[in-house]
């Protein structure tokens, strides 16, 4: 195997496992913010707060898996 063809594999292998990584991430987040909210108006307010931080952090991590498989998708 040439030296092209072997980093082209371990780029492959790294992006593979980073887009693995984000889509575990990703999930993560999603099953935290429908986990519903407490009763108690004070905890609600601040896992109202959280909820906004989290869908920001869903969000760039939805880019950076869209722009993986983008790269994946050139590698084929």
């Amino acid at each position: 195997m040439g030296q092209v063809q072997q980093q082209a594999g371990t780029d492959r292998a790294r992006l593979v496992e980073k887009r693995d990584e984000l889509r575990a991430r990703l999930e993560a987040i999603k099953a935290d913010i429908r986990r519903g909210l407490e009763s108690d108006l004070e905890e609600r307010a601040i896992q109202l707060q959280n909820d906004e931080v989290l869908e920001g952090i869903a969000n760039a991590t939805a880019a950076e898996l869209e722009e993986v498989d983008a790269r994946l998708a050139a590698l084929d």
